[in-house]
C-alpha cells in the first residue's frame, strides 16, 4: 500500500477560452505547467502519477500536437511522457487534450520537478485554456 507524501497542482487557466496565447515557432516546446514534489519521507518504491489538460485552437489543417513531460525545467531534461495527437482540417472547435503519466522510482532529491510542454507542427495554434498540470508523489 501506498504512502502519500506530497501533491501539487499547476494551474495556468481554470475557463474555456480565457486566455489566447499563440504557439509562435513550430516544433519547439512551449512551457504550460510545472510543479515540484518534496521527497521528505520516502521510503522505498517512489513513483509519480502525473495528469492534466490543455485546449488549443486549431489553423484548418491537418496539425499535430505534442505533449512532453520532463523529470526537470528544461525540454532536453528526461522525458517521462510524450504523446502527439493529429488533427484533421474539419476541427472549428478548441480541442481538450488530456493525459496521464507515471515515473517508476525517480532518483531521489529533496525536490523532483516536474514540467509540461506542447508543441505544434504548425503555426497558427493558441493556447486556449483551460490549462491544468498535477502530480501526486507516494512511495510503499
Amino acid at each position: 500500500m501506498g504512502t502519500f507524501l506530497d501533491a501539487r497542482t499547476s494551474q495556468n487557466a481554470s475557463i474555456a477560452n480565457s486566455i489566447a496565447i499563440p504557439i509562435l515557432v513550430a516544433n519547439t516546446p512551449q512551457l504550460f505547467g510545472q510543479i515540484g514534489l518534496i521527497t521528505e519521507g520516502i521510503t522505498a518504491n517512489p513513483r509519480v502519477l502525473l495528469k492534466g489538460t490543455i485546449s488549443v485552437q486549431l489553423p484548418l489543417a491537418l496539425v499535430g500536437i505534442t505533449i512532453t513531460i520532463v523529470r526537470g525545467t528544461l525540454p532536453t531534461d528526461p522525458v517521462v511522457y510524450s504523446a502527439t495527437s493529429t488533427f484533421s482540417l474539419s476541427l472549428l472547435a478548441p480541442q481538450v487534450i488530456t493525459f496521464s503519466a507515471a515515473d517508476f522510482l525517480p532518483p531521489v532529491t529533496p525536490q523532483i520537478t516536474y514540467t509540461a510542454f506542447v508543441s505544434s507542427n504548425l503555426l497558427g495554434t493558441v493556447r486556449v485554456g483551460p490549462e491544468s498540470f498535477d502530480g501526486i508523489l507516494v512511495s510503499d
